[in-house]
């Protein structure tokens, strides 16, 4: 469907191994990481009320599905490796889609990553009985080492990876789905109480609630990440957006359940202060041994997140060397588990350098900012395409367009615009680093081709 042979040439050393399940496995295994286990605390910290952290949760998730409506039908008319790279390059071209790519290299996934094995390392070593505060080094090597082993599954197989990940998916929607309802069924013989739920006297500011939706949409993010293995899920067009829209609502649904289940059983100063939100809810309802499974199956969670990441992020950099907007090298397939193994440990080296360097907050923030910009961009090209090539968008279209599309671009701009009114100098730093790309395609990827 794409007007460039080469993106289908890279397609075919990818095999079309991945079928419905395995499609729907990365869309929750790899959203439902570490967002709603770690950001709780965050988001409660600069939203003290209540009900308004309820609403930036809902909030984000409407602005998520707006998102994942808009991108299906871009999923389904180009199902190439690469994913939201590719949106970007069909619909404004290849300068923008490198600066994507560059973004991903020097900010996005490494930050991600990071952020993913960092939790994962918390919780696991909370599971143990060791401090897992994501400030302390040991927190940090743990983190790294599995993010080289994560790395080597996937170098491996695409199925070994993509099981990982659909593995820890069943495993956690579950453990979300229990805390849940053991913290409404017995919560009020264990001190939680609905009167947690009212309003706070403290006034939110505007400012701070921008940067919780930050927050929230950093847990709600990867909704459409398969779509970067997309030139290996089998009969794509059906799959997609199915995995896609499917997948986002139940997230959506889940995440405000385990929030509310988390303010009924603690205060929200408690919630605030408490980064291991759902190995400490679980204490209060079971005792040290609740806290210490819940703990143990968070990081089983952010594992298979971790494992999906590691899956789906390298194939940008597999889809960009196919066409000439990176080093060839990068492009080349394994020769006995055909998998992109060099994008795989660029992404790996990466990820460990950030974590050993960086804290949770700042991965988290960073990721963000650098990359729903550039999710914006890839909408707002829907319109374009629209315009263009209607033909080659015919196999899902978009329900409430053009008004589902516009408000998710709306979402953005406001997101972009109250980090750069909230915390201009860390908002304006990411942009230059981003823009930083510009030289770099001109002076050596401007005129090469695949």
């Amino acid at each position: 469907m794409s007007r460039d042979p080469l993106l289908p040439a890279a397609d075919a050393a990818l095999p079309r191994r991945l079928g419905p399940w395995h499609a729907v496995g990365l869309v929750v295994g790899i959203t439902i990481g570490s967002g709603i286990f770690r950001t709780p605390a965050v988001i409660a910290e600069r939203v003290p009320d209540p009900p308004l952290m309820l609403a930036v949760w809902l909030i984000g998730g409407l602005i998520s599905l707006c998102g994942a409506l808009s991108v299906a039908e871009l999923a389904a008319a180009f199902p190439r490796t690469g994913g939201w790279y590719v949106f970007v390059r069909e619909g404004w071209g290849r300068l923008p889609a490198f600066l994507f790519g560059w973004s991903e290299l020097v900010l996005i996934r490494a930050s991600a990553t990071g952020a993913i094995a960092m939790v994962f390392s918390s919780y696991l070593l909370r599971s143990l009985g060791l401090d897992g505060e994501t400030s302390h080094m040991p927190t940090r090597l743990v983190a790294a080492g599995t993010i080289v082993l994560t790395a080597a599954a996937n170098i491996r197989g695409v199925r070994l990876g993509a099981a990982l990940t659909g593995a820890s998916s069943a495993g956690k929607f579950t453990a979300l789905a229990l805390l849940v309802a053991v913290a409404f069924v017995i919560g009020d013989r264990h001190g939680a109480s609905l009167a947690h739920f009212a309003r706070a006297d403290t006034a939110v500011d505007a400012g701070r609630f921008g940067l919780a939706l930050v927050s929230v949409l950093w847990a709600y993010d990867g909704f459409a990440d398969v779509s970067f293995a997309a030139g290996e899920v089998r009969d794509p067009q059906r799959t997609l957006p199915r995995a896609i829209v499917g997948g986002l609502l139940a997230i959506v649904v889940i995440y405000i359940a385990a929030n509310a289940a988390y303010l009924f059983v603690l205060p929200i100063g408690d919630v605030a202060r408490s980064p291991l939100i759902a190995a400490d809810a679980m204490r209060a309802l079971a005792g040290d041994a609740g806290g210490t499974v819940v703990s143990l199956v968070v990081a089983l969670s952010t594992f298979g997140a971790l494992s999906g990441i590691m899956l789906a992020a390298p194939r940008i950099f597999f889809a960009m060397a196919a066409e000439g907007l990176f080093f060839r090298a990068i492009g080349a397939a394994h020769p006995r588990y055909h998998t992109p193994h060099r994008a795989i440990l660029l992404s790996a080296a990466l990820g460990v350098t950030f974590v050993l360097t960086r804290t949770f907050e700042q991965l988290a923030d960073t990721f963000v900012l650098a990359i729903w910009p550039f999710y914006g961009i890839a909408v707002a090209g829907l319109y374009r395409l629209r315009r263009s090539r209607d033909s080659e968008l015919r196999s899902y279209r978009t329900p409430g367009y053009p008004v589902v599309p516009a408000i998710f671009i709306a979402g953005v701009v406001y997101l972009v615009g109250n980090a750069v009114a909230v915390d201009p100098v860390w908002t304006l730093a990411t942009f230059a680093i981003v823009l930083a790309g510009l030289p770099v395609y001109y002076a050596v990827f401007a005129g090469k081709r695949g």
